[in-house]
C-alpha cells in the first residue's frame, strides 16, 4: 500500500492537473504496485482538499455499472466518485469545455433520495421506498490523468480512474421527475443526439439489470466504512451508454421518450 505521504502527492498532482487543465501521467507508471484501497485512499484526499476550497459533497456517482463501460475499462467491478456541489449544472446551459480534460458525456438516471439508506443487504426494494423521485441525467466525465499516454501509448488502469473520483466532472439533470414504481425503470432508455446526429442508445437495463443495483452497490460499498446514503443525496447510477467525447460547439440532447429530455451546449 502507498503510504500517507504518496496518496497526498498524488492527490495534490490530481488537483493541479484540474486546476491547470493539464493532464498528467496516470499514476499506476509511477506506482505499478497501487491497489484498489490505494485508489480510494488518493480520491478521498483530493474530496477533502476540495472540501477545504468550500466544496459540498451533494451525491455520489456510480461507475462501470454496465457491461458496455466496463468493456471500454477492462474491468468487471463498478465503482464510485463524490459529487460536488460545484459539478451541477443547469439542463440547457452551457458548459465551457476548456475548463475540462478531455470531457465526455455518459447517459444516465439520477435518484434522489428522501430516506436514509444504509447496510450491507440494501435491496432494489429498499432503494426504490427510500427514492423521492428518479430523473434522466448526463455526467460529465474529464481525465486529469491521460487515458492514452500520448508519447507511449500507455492506456491508465481502472486504479487510476478511481483516483480521480471515478473521471467525475460534472452532473446535468432534466426532463420529467418519476416517482418509484411509476415506471419500469428497466425499460427507460435514451436516444442522444451530438448536433442532431444519433450517437448513442441505450435501456437502464444494462445497469446490473436494474439501475437501482446501482445504488444498491454502493450502500453496500460504504456500510463497511459506517457511511450512509443520507436524505436528499444525488446519485447516479451508472452509464447505460458508451462516453461520448464532446468538444466547444457540440450540443448534446438526450431524448428520454415518455421522461422528457436534456439537453447541454459546449462553449
Amino acid at each position: 500500500m502507498l503510504n500517507n505521504s504518496q496518496i497526498q502527492k498524488a492527490a495534490d498532482d490530481l488537483y493541479a492537473a484540474e486546476a491547470n487543465r493539464e493532464q498528467i501521467d496516470p499514476l499506476t507508471l509511477t506506482h505499478p504496485d497501487m491497489d484498489m484501497d490505494d485508489a480510494y485512499a488518493i480520491q478521498s484526499s483530493w474530496v477533502n482538499r476540495k472540501i477545504e476550497d468550500g466544496r459540498k459533497i451533494v451525491g455520489y456517482k456510480i461507475g462501470l455499472t454496465s457491461r458496455v463501460m466496463q468493456r471500454v475499462m477492462k474491468i468487471d467491478t463498478p465503482d464510485y466518485g463524490v459529487l460536488l456541489d460545484d459539478m451541477v449544472f443547469p439542463d440547457g446551459g452551457e458548459i465551457k469545455t476548456s475548463d475540462f480534460t478531455d470531457p465526455q458525456i455518459e447517459v444516465e438516471l439520477a435518484f434522489v433520495l428522501k430516506d436514509r439508506l444504509f447496510g450491507e443487504n440494501v435491496t432494489v426494494e429498499e432503494v426504490m421506498a427510500a427514492t423521492a423521485y428518479i430523473i434522466p441525467a448526463f455526467e460529465l466525465i474529464a481525465a486529469r490523468s491521460h487515458r492514452v499516454h500520448p508519447e507511449t501509448g500507455y492506456t491508465r488502469k481502472v486504479f487510476d480512474t478511481i483516483a480521480d473520483n471515478a473521471a467525475n466532472a460534472g452532473i446535468v439533470m432534466g426532463g420529467r421527475k418519476v416517482k418509484p414504481g411509476e415506471v419500469d425503470l428497466r425499460w427507460c432508455g435514451s436516444i442522444v443526439k451530438v448536433n442532431d446526429v444519433i450517437e448513442q442508445t441505450g435501456l437502464a437495463a444494462a445497469v446490473l439489470d436494474h439501475p437501482a443495483n446501482g445504488i444498491c452497490w454502493i450502500a453496500k460499498r460504504f456500510a463497511s466504512h459506517n457511511i450512509a446514503l443520507e436524505p436528499g443525496q444525488i446519485l447516479l447510477s451508472g452509464s447505460f451508454t458508451a462516453p461520448m467525447k464532446v468538444k466547444a460547439g457540440d450540443k448534446v440532447v438526450g431524448d428520454y421518450g415518455a421522461l422528457g429530455s436534456i439537453s447541454v451546449n459546449f462553449v
